[in-house]
């Protein structure tokens, strides 16, 4: 590999800056420690002048035995017309108690003399006496130009001499901020070229927003053109389109341009560090995200799945194993047996793509897509239908009844409540519950009831949940289809339910969830893939539960 680029990863400042995100202190802990477990260089955790959350995150954090990265605290230059020790913010960050500090400071003449009001000069005193006395303190600093892209294509002259003077305070590294995310690639790579090339004896960096689609691009960029420091987020959240997206930034520097930038062992955590910030974070990641996203590796077209199969590097840039992620053929009805055998063969490896059962299980999917179905995206359906009909399944439970209640106008935060009693080998529970609509109360009271017999479904719930109207001549009396995405933290599994009543049909894919992550805690417990040839009358509940 050619030289390090180390990798600063905001999502805990810059990320919580996306709408309808909210660290709690124990969730910025969380993060923190799976972001070391991967191997980031850099850890900017928040603003500790801002709130008292980040105060308090700053004296917990101190518990954790970082490994690999450096805890960063973040912060502005001094107000205007004040001293260094007299401004309220700058000495918070001394009470973080971090090793570096990132800094910013405004580096576009118009945000100097029109948005924070000050001259030209005292801009530039601001942010050499703030690095100075950071330095003084014993801190590593990291000065971020602020509108950099564009304050040098307004005034080049003041904004290099921004860098200028963070330099000559101290900075050990200078972040080119393309702060609106308004700048192209080739603009990126000549102005970083020259910023390297006026500044040798200094780290550069670079720092993007996404509001062209082109934060990855113009950070990789900027690494062509010299820059050895790349400020993101983990999984691109930030304000309006987000931020560098760190968990691509990574697998293309180093995997294809050979950058270190995190252990070589740690690549393959790429994915699952993805899931479990998004889990914590409580967002979902995008299936077609590069690299990390479900569908990141998925194949439907015939004529590409018989490409893969052949020679995946006909349709597949790099091997999905090789950031944790896998391979996925979507299901449907154009499906050929080239596609769904490896599926059977999972469940019963005797099965060839001219047995009967093989055709017999085409013809079920093309029917089933008839009446509704839509297996594509919702595979582990289909695995269940597979299970079903080729003998190879014992159900965990069963529903005996459930009943739903809405009640409008609803008297206290829940619209609804479900009543529901379950059968697990011979032993009833009843539970009832309450919830935010008909759905949610009926998700509530199944995961309560069959909690009892499957400890492990404590750590399950709902990432997603769609509905479509499959036939709207029909208007009230249409048939709807449920698709639901769930999580147990580590994997993400889908399923689907079509009834012409969206609860039943919602039950279908809620029940079909349960089952799917009680096969696949069965076959982790037994240390692989169950194969499908095991004695049919096999308690497999009970083999669960123990």
């Amino acid at each position: 590999m050619s030289h390090q680029v180390k990798i600063f990863d905001s999502s805990l400042r810059d990320g919580a800056q996306a709408g309808g995100v909210s660290f709690s202190v124990e969730d910025k802990l969380k993060i923190v420690k799976s972001l070391d477990r991967l191997g980031v260089s850099y850890i900017e955790a928040g603003n500790p002048g801002s709130n008292f959350k980040d105060l308090e995150f700053f004296k917990r954090v101190k518990e954790i035995n970082l490994k690999t990265s450096k805890l960063t605290a973040f912060g502005s230059t001094r107000r205007k017309n004040i001293s260094v020790k007299e401004d309220e913010n700058v000495q918070s960050l001394l009470t973080a108690n971090t090793e570096v500090v990132a800094i910013f400071g405004k580096a576009w003449d118009f945000h100097v003399t029109d948005i924070i009001k000050t001259s030209l000069e005292e801009n530039l005193r601001m942010i050499e006496e703030t690095i100075r006395f950071l330095k003084e303190k014993g801190k590593e600093v990291i000065f971020d130009a602020e509108h950099f892209f564009d304050g040098y294509k307004e005034n080049p002259a003041y904004a290099l001499a921004v860098l200028k003077v963070a330099r000559d305070g101290g900075a050990d590294c200078l972040a080119l901020c393309d702060t609106n995310g308004g700048a192209f690639p080739n603009e990126v790579y000549e102005v970083t070229k020259k910023v390297v090339e006026t500044f040798p004896a200094v780290s550069v960096g670079i720092h993007c927003h996404n509001d062209c689609g082109m934060a990855v691009a113009n950070s990789i960029m900027a690494v062509e053109g010299g820059a050895n420091h790349v400020q993101g987020t983990y999984i691109g959240l930030g304000e309006r389109c987000g931020n560098t997206n760190i968990s691509t930034i990574i697998p293309n520097l180093q995997i294809k341009k050979g950058f270190f930038c995190i252990p070589k062992e740690n690549i393959v955590n790429l994915t699952a560090t993805a899931r479990y910030v998004a889990e914590i974070t409580n967002v979902t990641v995008e299936a077609s995200t590069p690299y990390i996203g479900n569908s990141a590796f998925a194949h439907k077209g015939g004529m590409h799945i018989d490409g893969v199969k052949k020679a995946s590097h006909s349709f597949e840039h790099m091997q999905p194993e090789d950031v944790g992620n896998k391979r996925r053929f979507l299901m449907s009805e154009v499906s050929g047996k080239t596609t769904i055998l490896p599926m059977i063969q999972k469940i019963d490896k005797d099965l060839t793509k001219n047995s009967s059962q093989t055709q017999e299980l085409i013809d079920e999917l093309k029917r089933l897509e008839h009446i509704g179905y839509q297996f594509e995206g919702a595979e582990s359906s289909f695995e269940l239908v597979m299970r079903k009909y080729l003998g190879k399944y014992k159900p965990f439970f069963e529903v005996n009844y459930y009943k739903v209640i809405e009640e409008e106008p609803a008297r206290n935060a829940f619209s609804s409540s479900a009543l529901i009693k379950v059968r697990v080998d011979g032993k009833e529970e009843m539970t009832a519950t309450e919830g935010n609509g008909p759905v949610n109360a009926l998700d509530k009271a199944l995961r309560k009831a069959l909690e009892v017999f499957y400890p492990s479904l404590k750590a399950v719930h709902l990432t997603d949940y769609k509905v479509r109207v499959l036939n709207a001549e029909e208007a009230t009396g249409a048939k709807v289809r449920v698709l639901i995405e769930s999580t147990d933290g580590k994997e993400l599994w889908s399923t689907v339910g079509v009834s012409t009543n969206i609860v039943e049909a919602s039950m279908i894919a809620l029940a079909d969830s349960i089952e799917y992550k009680l096969i696949k805690d069965l076959e982790e417990s037994e240390g692989g893939e169950n194969n499908g040839n095991d004695d049919d009358t096999k308690d497999i509940s009970s083999t669960c539960r123990a």
